[in-house]
């Protein structure tokens, strides 16, 4: 991932001891710098040591931010004193940076009460605050009211917060790919295109017919065919899977390629069911794992909102998202569930895998045109789950995310699969079907609920539910 730039402000406020801010700027740029984090941010010789308090400062800062607005992720706000609340918001204001705010405030000592070392922060916090809510700007708040910029604590709040800054970054002029239609059966992954439009989420739309069209014109020779043969051999086990098979998903998989290079494409859904099977030959799962894998990911059965679940999980960790269903109960455990799909998920999601064929529809297209999904176990990691959706009749996008677990409880059954723990999994299961939520669910092996959460709620606007 592109290393995460920050703007810095320093807040400082006249009435409170000046070396508080010196030793804050200091302590803040050393923080970022030790976690691999770039900076823009005041000099010593633009203001008083380099922190914002008056309105001077605060245009100096702000011309500073607008100079190196292409390079500026996200505004980590520090107060080593109470700080200059109307500075601080002047600032962001005047910078036109539309990008999320994190707002940290030293904590004083009970030590260091007197004048002269009482720092006030856990007050002049607040005043920030509200500045910032009057000027229509929305920021993040860390955890804990007062934390110390030298503290793990504060390193994890940078983590979350540089992961906010990857999703609202990444989701401005996204561009999604409709390859076909929705398949018939399945109206559960309607969407509304204007509404994803308005978040700033493009979709760009190919006919199936088009892509089997520009396959059908490649020969068995030509040098992309050849590349991307050798790529899906590289990528999985295909032993026992018919050359000519492997062959045609080749020649799919590089028109594909093709197409996503020539439109700028972020992520894929993909017409599968049961298109390509009966009138091409092959499910495409090999070729949207391989996408998923390589950053590039890939949903079934056209369903744009569960790509957008899977891509924002990606923004927020920097590795592969999956799309699975939700499944099966898992006997009488009330807290755990099967995940599963037929399957396209990544590879890395996987304790092992090979290539197989679809079982689920190979009685009906014959086995022999359903190869190419990649099937196994996935490996029991900590995971983060978010799925998005539109609502066409209230105008507006809506998600729900939480964690859970995968666990190695015995299982035998075929797709790419595995058993999830989630606290309170009942009650999600409730809301999902109450609220009219999609039976796929996106997936990563991470934790970052509380990120994904924070960047779609406080700076999307969308109606988010964290479950817990």
């Amino acid at each position: 991932m592109k290393k995460t730039t920050f703007g810095v402000i320093v807040g400082n406020r006249g009435f409170f001891p000046d070396v508080l801010a010196k030793e804050g700027r200091k302590d803040i740029l050393d923080t970022l710098k030790k976690s691999g984090y770039g900076t823009v941010a005041l000099s010593m010789q633009d203001t008083k040591y380099g922190a914002v308090e008056t309105f001077t400062d605060a245009k100096t800062c702000a011309a500073l931010f607008a100079k190196n607005a292409e390079n500026i992720d996200g505004i980590v706000v520090t107060l080593p004193n109470f700080g200059d609340e109307k500075g601080v918001a002047e600032t962001i204001k005047r910078s036109e940076l539309n990008v999320p705010i994190l707002i940290q405030a030293e904590p004083d000592a009970p030590g260091k009460m007197k004048m002269g070392a009482r720092r006030d922060s856990f007050c002049g916090k607040i005043s920030v605050c509200n500045n910032l809510k009057q000027a229509g700007i929305p920021f993040t708040l860390t955890k804990a009211h007062t934390v110390k910029v030298k503290s793990a604590e504060f390193l994890n709040e940078l983590d979350d917060f540089a992961a906010v800054c990857r999703i609202i970054k990444g989701l401005k002029n996204a561009r999604f790919g409709a390859i076909g239609s929705r398949p018939t059966a399945f109206n559960t992954v309607r969407y509304s295109e204007k509404l994803l439009e308005f978040s700033g989420i493009a979709v760009e739309t190919v006919d199936l017919y088009e892509i089997l069209g520009k396959v059908d014109a490649l020969k068995d020779s030509d040098r992309g065919v050849r590349n991307k043969l050798n790529a899906i051999k590289r990528y999985v086990t295909t032993k026992a899977i018919p050359k000519a098979a492997i062959l045609k998903m080749a020649k799919f998989g590089y028109v594909v390629d093709r197409w996503i290079k020539d439109n700028q494409i972020d992520g894929t859904a993909i017409q599968c069911w049961t298109a390509l099977e009966e009138f091409f030959g092959i499910v495409p799962c090999t070729l949207m794992s391989m996408m998923s894998d390589s950053l590039m990911p890939s949903a079934c059965e056209v369903d744009i909102t569960g790509l957008l679940g899977m891509y924002i999980l990606q923004l927020a960790s920097g590795t592969p998202s999956a799309l699975l269903d939700w499944n099966n109960n898992f006997g009488n455990e009330r807290n755990k569930c099967i995940v599963f799909h037929c399957s396209n998920l990544p590879r890395s999601f996987f304790k092992r895998s090979k290539m197989d064929f679809q079982e689920i529809i190979a009685g009906a297209v014959g086995k022999e045109n359903t190869f190419g999904t990649v099937v196994g176990r996935i490996a029991p990691k900590k995971a983060t789950f978010c799925r998005t959706t539109t609502d066409d009749v209230a105008g507006l996008i809506s998600a729900y995310v939480g964690e859970g677990e995968f666990t190695n409880d015995k299982l035998d059954t075929f797709g790419g699969y595995g058993i999830i723990k989630i606290p309170n999994l009942q009650a999600l299961m409730q809301y999902v079907c109450k609220m009219g939520f999609e039976h796929h669910v996106p997936l990563n092996m991470c934790q970052k609920a509380d990120a994904v959460a924070e960047a779609l709620d406080t700076y999307m606007g969308w109606e988010v539910y964290r479950h817990r």
